[in-house]
C-alpha cells in the first residue's frame, strides 16, 4: 500500500528533512509540501492525502488548530520543537508526535503507528465495524447507529435496535466510524447525519431517538457539512 503523504511546516529544512526521510521509502509518496495551513487545505480537500505530517508552532493558525478545523481528519503525526504541547497532540488523537530534531529510526517509528493506523480504519465500502467489549465483540453496522456519547472513560452507542456502552476513548471510537457519515457535534457527541430530522440552534432533533446537543464550539464545522451535502 503506498501511503500518499502531505508535509506542512513553515521551516525549509524540516520539510527537506521529512522530504529526504519519505525519500528512502517506497511506501510513502509525498504529494505536497507546503509552508503553511491556508496551501494544506486545497490538497486536502482533494481526498488524497492518506498522511499528514504537521508542524505545531506555524504563524497565523497553529497545526493544533488546524487538525481541529477539519472535519474529516487524515492520520496525523505532529512535528515540533516544543515537547510541552505533546499532550495537545495526543487530545487530537494524532498517530505519533516527533519532537524535532528527530532520527530516521524515531521517523521510521512514526511511520510504522501511521501504517497500523490506517489498517484498522474501518472499509468505507462496508457498512459495519466491530467493537471490542470486554471478551466479546460486537458487530455495528453503521446504518443503525443513531449517536455516540462520551461518558468518562466509557463511550455509550445508540443504535435502532440497542444501547451499550464500553470501556473506550471518544476519540479513538471516533477513528472507527466512517467520516462521510458520523459527525462530532459537541464535546461528547457524534451524530450519525443519516437520523437527523431537525436542527435547532443548540441542539439536534433524530429520528425516533429523541435529541442531541449542538455545542457552539462545533456549530460552524457542522452545518458546512450540512450545506455541503444540500441538493444544487
Amino acid at each position: 500500500m503506498i501511503l500518499k503523504a502531505l508535509i506542512v511546516d513553515d521551516e525549509p529544512l524540516a520539510r527537506q528533512l521529512i522530504e529526504g526521510y519519505c525519500s528512502h521509502l517506497a511506501e510513502i509518496e509525498v504529494v505536497g509540501s507546503v509552508v503553511d495551513v491556508f496551501m494544506a487545505r486545497p490538497v486536502l480537500e482533494t481526498g488524497k492525502v492518506d498522511l499528514l505530517f504537521l508542524d505545531i508552532n506555524m504563524p497565523v493558525m497553529s497545526g493544533v488548530n488546524f487538525l481541529k478545523s477539519l472535519q474529516i481528519k487524515p492520520i496525523t503525526i505532529f512535528t515540533t520543537a516544543y515537547k510541552e504541547h505533546a499532550h495537545e497532540a495526543f487530545d487530537l488523537a494524532a498517530t505519533d508526535y516527533l519532537l524535532k530534531p528527530f532520527s530516521m529510526d524515531r521517523f521510521l517509528q512514526a511511520i510504522d503507528k501511521a501504517k497500523a493506523a490506517i489498517k484498522q480504519q474501518p472499509n468505507t465500502k462496508e457498512n459495519y465495524t466491530f467493537i471490542k467489549s470486554d471478551s466479546k465483540l460486537i458487530k455495528l453496522l453503521f446504518d443503525e447507529l443513531y449517536y455516540v456519547e462520551a461518558q468518562g472513560n466509557q463511550v455509550k452507542f445508540v443504535t435502532e435496535h440497542s444501547t451499550f456502552k464500553i470501556t473506550q476513548t471518544f476519540s479513538s471510537v471516533l477513528e472507527l466510524l466512517p467520516a462521510s457519515q458520523f459527525v462530532r457535534v459537541h464535546r461528547s457527541f457524534a451524530v450519525n447525519i443519516l437520523k437527523i430530522s431537525i436542527i435547532e440552534s443548540y441542539r439536534i432533533l433524530l429520528l425516533h431517538k429523541g435529541e442531541v446537543p449542538l455545542g457552539s464550539n462545533f456549530r460552524e464545522d457542522f452545518l458546512k457539512v450540512v450545506v455541503d451535502k444540500l441538493p444544487d
